[in-house]
């Protein structure tokens, strides 16, 4: 399709970019990824990229999946990833993300709840087999008609992308619609579970916050360290690479001597990581040691410790500020030369903000039960109307704006917005969002006397804890439930509680 005139989608960005620098480089796998995959890292230039993204939409069209149809993807945070969601768009198929912690549970509600045609993985992520979880969601998916991975030992049954990539293949036309879902998403709000789909155009309203507040130039560098499985960790790697074209390097957290060495070596121009993170590379002076590196994008996942952090050191790198607000939307903020946070108010906020003829980046506003609401052209609003279906309705008509949950005020003095608590009932570890009320639910699967609670964390906003009679079969059940790798952590030793949480915490981002 000729896109000259239409909306921008994520595929025909790249195909822009492709056309003009065809032998520049597109994407750089992590260091360490054949330890987390079991496969070298590769380095891709655009020409090799769009070869590979032909071949896999191909594959996925020959595997007939019809156009508009899901496809669920579960993988770490290589180039695969990126080939997948590009090929997928490509061969017109919408994305639903599959947090990487997910486990069976969570994976069979997902693809159920989206009618899921089909499910991308790889072998093993970390020591996990992500293939045989991907089979046995799949088994209880009856939409699923066709499960594939990358990498080797697949079981049976499902077919190999690494293969689908040597063939190569350019795909019939598919006609793609920026207006048209792209990707869904996965929250969770005080109604329990939330798919949220997102068109193109929602993607690149977001992305554009984040490179214009964020002062990105033009083919900048870019070292991601978020997951893309979420709006916010999909935006600030895929979309802001897309919309800057310069090159994708990529960080599969957390591996701090792996990251510390590509920071530095690598010399990019821009730094996408967990504000936890970002903050604590500061202060051991890690980010002073990168001369090039100019831009640092934070992303908070609890925004309501923005306010209270402290100053980003005086240096060559400058801070903004995201502030996420589930998958709702997020907001950004350029910290001026004090390194102090910048004050945000209510009202219309522009990108980039304050200068002349600035673009709507969206619009803060306050419930009348004193929580802050959203709305502007990143904001999925149908997804969050009251009572959905068990479907999801992509075109229907949406309320005015989506209240994120998050306890707001403003200074009486000031005006300054103060994000004071997160939203009620709501736990967030690093990127992972569950209803406290489960926490409950687990732990009585676990008999009398066990405990599984949530304290607070500086770096994820909470970490878990459990206590059971006996830890090493009380890990051993929630594993047999199929519950995510946090909740089973949290019954380590104390000895290595510390460790083990913390580690599962950075990984949640």
């Amino acid at each position: 399709m000729n896109q000259s005139n239409a909306s921008p989608t994520l595929d025909g960005l790249f195909r822009r970019i492709l056309a003009r620098q065809p032998h520049a480089v597109a994407l750089i796998d992590p260091d360490n990824k054949l330890r987390i995959t079991g496969q070298p890292p590769q380095r891709l230039t655009f020409a090799q990229a769009d070869q590979a993204i032909s071949s896999l939409a191909a594959h996925f069209i020959a595997a007939g999946l019809p156009a508009n149809a899901v496809i669920a993807v579960q993988m770490p945070n290589c180039v695969e990833f990126f080939l997948t969601v590009l090929a997928a768009h490509r061969a017109g198929l919408v994305v639903a993300l599959l947090p990487q912690l997910w486990r069976q549970a969570e994976l069979t509600v997902a693809l159920n709840r989206t009618g899921a045609r089909a499910i991308v993985t790889t072998s093993r992520i970390d020591g996990v087999s992500h293939a045989n979880l991907a089979m046995d969601a799949a088994a209880e998916a009856f939409s699923i008609r066709h499960v594939c991975g990358f990498g080797s030992d697949l079981p049976e049954g499902m077919a190999s992308l690494d293969a689908a990539m040597t063939q190569p293949a350019e795909p019939a036309p598919v006609r793609q619609d920026a207006r048209r879902a792209a990707i869904i998403s996965f929250d969770v709000t005080a109604n329990g579970f939330r798919p949220v789909p997102r068109t193109h155009l929602n993607l690149i309203a977001g992305g554009l916050v984040l490179s214009l507040e964020s002062r990105l130039t033009q083919g900048a560098s870019i070292l991601s360290a978020m997951v893309p499985s979420s709006f916010a960790g999909l935006t600030s790697s895929l979309v802001v690479w897309l919309l800057t074209g310069g090159s994708l390097a990529l960080h599969h957290p957390f591996d701090a001597e792996s990251f510390e060495q590509q920071i530095v070596e690598l010399e990019c121009d821009a730094l996408s990581a967990p504000a936890g993170l970002a903050l604590r590379l500061a202060e051991n002076g890690v980010l002073a040691s990168a001369p090039k590196l100019r831009n640092v994008m934070a992303l908070w996942r609890a925004p309501e410790q923005v306010m209270s952090s402290p100053a980003w050191p005086a240096g060559a790198s400058a801070l903004t500020d995201v502030y996420l607000f589930g998958e709702a939307g997020l907001l950004a903020a350029h910290r001026p030369e004090d390194g102090m946070p910048l004050p945000i108010k209510l009202g219309v906020h522009g990108a980039p903000r304050g200068a002349a003829g600035s673009s709507n980046a969206g619009e803060l506003l306050l419930t009348p039960n004193s929580t802050l609401a959203l709305r502007g052209p990143m904001v999925p609003v149908a997804a969050y109307a009251p009572d959905p279906s068990n479907r999801i309705e992509i075109d229907s008509a949406p309320p005015d704006y989506v209240d994120t949950g998050y306890a707001a005020r403003t200074d009486r003095t000031t005006g300054a917005l103060c994000v004071t608590a997160p939203p009620a009932g709501i736990m967030a570890v690093g990127g992972y969002r569950f209803l406290s009320q489960d926490l409950l639910e687990w732990a009585k699967r676990l008999g009398q006397g066990a405990l599984l609670t949530a304290l607070p964390d500086r770096l994820s906003g909470y970490r878990l804890a459990g206590r059971a009679k006996d830890n090493a079969r009380a890990r051993e059940a929630l594993a047999e439930l199929g519950l995510n790798p946090l909740m089973v952590e949290a019954f380590r030793d104390s000895s290595s509680q510390s460790d083990s949480n913390r580690q599962a915490t950075l990984t949640g981002h």
